[in-house]
Formats: structure tokens, C-alpha cells, sequence
């Protein structure tokens, strides 16, 4: 069964940080474009970042240039969303999925993670 399992997610201070692991099963991920979206409390779910097959990335939200960063190790099947400096705005659900291209539309993702929490407060 092909399915993406994120992890890391968690409690943290602001100024704090997280690195969020996506870890695909049943399929090989490393042919697809693997993004990241987050949807924060009463709010529409949106891209954050997104790495394609080539290791090219895109960028999405203008508030968390230069505090996060996404990679991939297409040894462990899997794609990272490092996340420093955190502030309370960055409390959301945070959600991975795959694409042949990475796009800000979600329609073009087929495969999608759970989700993981991540929380900033004192």
C-alpha cells in the first residue's frame, strides 16, 4: 500500500526548532516531487515548500524564507522540512504529498501524509 507518514511534529518554544521527516512506503519517492503544506487553526491548508525530483525547490509563503528548508535523501526514501526560529504563526497541521511537478495547487498531489502537529508556545 503506497502511503507518506510524516513525523516530528511537536511542542516548542518560540525561537525553537523541529525537523519534520516524510517517509514513503509502498512506493519509491524518488521520481516525485514531495511538498509541504500546512493548515493553521480556522484557516485554508497552504504550500510551504516543495522539492522536485531534480532537488530544485519552491518556495511559497514569503514569512518562512530563511527559517525553513526542505531536502530530500532518496536513500531513506524520504523528504525533510527543517523549521528554525519558530513563532507562534507557524502552528499548524503540517502535511506532505507527492507530484510528477511541484505546484502551490494541491490537485496536482496524489499521494498525501496524515498530518503531524506542531505547536509553538511558551
Amino acid at each position: 500500500q503506497e502511503q507518506l507518514v510524516e513525523s516530528g511534529g511537536g511542542l516548542v518554544p518560540p525561537g525553537g526548532s523541529l525537523r519534520l521527516s516524510c517517509t514513503a512506503s509502498g512506493f519509491n519517492l524518488e521520481p516525485h516531487a514531495v511538498g509541504w503544506f500546512r493548515q493553521a487553526p480556522g484557516k485554508e491548508r497552504e504550500a510551504v515548500l516543495c522539492i522536485s525530483d531534480g532537488y530544485y525547490i519552491s518556495d511559497y509563503i514569503d514569512s518562512v524564507k530563511g527559517r525553513f528548508t526542505i531536502s530530500r535523501d532518496n536513500a531513506k526514501n524520504t523528504v525533510y522540512l527543517q523549521m528554525n526560529n519558530l513563532t507562534p504563526e507557524d502552528t499548524a497541521v503540517y502535511y506532505c504529498a507527492s507530484a510528477a511537478a511541484c505546484s502551490w495547487r494541491e490537485v496536482w498531489f496524489d499521494y498525501w501524509g496524515q498530518g503531524t502537529q506542531v505547536t509553538v508556545s511558551s
